[in-house]
């Protein structure tokens, strides 16, 4: 499906985002959505779609393990903009298994057990939200970290058979903040105090400075690509 991906990506190139935006909208009517995890970046392109009254839904994946100020920025943005944000919960009896039989950390314990539970809190619930869409918008920016410097703009996303499309991958994290300011977006008070990724409460530290944007996610791991697993490649 990469011709398609191609013909999209020429239809929407030299667009700004919001066009962008309503030009796949308009071509996937009712089957675009964008997952939102409350970051600066997410917070800017959920203010694109609400403000422009875009027929994207918005949802995000509610783990249990999320940070109160996460929490309150997702509450702050429905009041602020009056629409919703759909929640997608983790089957219970996947989590239930996995806490009974091996704690509610076992997370620490291995890269296995780690991509265990990525895989129940966020992998499965997210399959349930894409299903039946056409196209997934993200909040990536290339200089997030390395290996997502090499990825489009417009992609096609082979492990979840859909269009994806990052609205602001060519800006930089200056770019956003300016926007926020701008805009007066609301936005997760833990960036202000050194956390660039916000993930899952046990998962996320801040970062030094001076250190890469994704080192504060699984800072215990040793390997150099720190992913969830939402955007693996095969």
């Amino acid at each position: 499906m990469s011709e398609l991906a191609n013909y999209i990506k020429q239809d929407i190139t030299g667009l700004e985002p919001v066009e962008a935006l309503r030009s796949l909208a308009e071509q996937f009517p009712g089957e675009v959505v964008f997952s939102t995890s409350f970051g600066w970046e997410d917070q800017v392109i959920t203010h694109m779609i609400f403000t422009n009254d875009l027929p994207i839904k918005v949802f995000t994946l509610e783990t249990g393990r999320i940070f109160p100020e996460t929490y309150y920025v997702w509450n702050r943005t429905m009041e602020m903009y009056g629409k919703p944000i759909f929640a997608y919960y983790p089957n219970h009896s996947l989590v239930e298994a996995m806490v009974n039989q091996k704690g509610p950390s076992s997370f620490y314990e291995s890269v296995e057990n780690r991509k265990e539970c990525c895989g129940i809190r966020k992998i499965e619930p997210l399959k349930r939200a894409l299903t039946g869409n056409k196209c997934w918008v993200t909040g990536i920016r290339a200089d997030q970290s390395a290996n997502r410097q090499h990825m489009d703009n417009l992609e096609w996303d082979e492990v979840n058979n859909i269009l994806k499309y990052h609205p602001i991958y060519s800006w930089t994290l200056d770019d956003v903040k300016a926007y926020i300011k701008k805009y007066n977006v609301p936005y997760n008070t833990l960036h202000d105090r050194g956390f660039p990724s916000i993930g899952c409460q046990p998962c996320t530290r801040a970062v030094q400075e001076g250190e890469d944007f994704r080192a504060g996610r699984w800072w215990w791991e040793d390997q150099s690509k720190k992913e969830c697993g939402l955007h693996a490649v095969k």
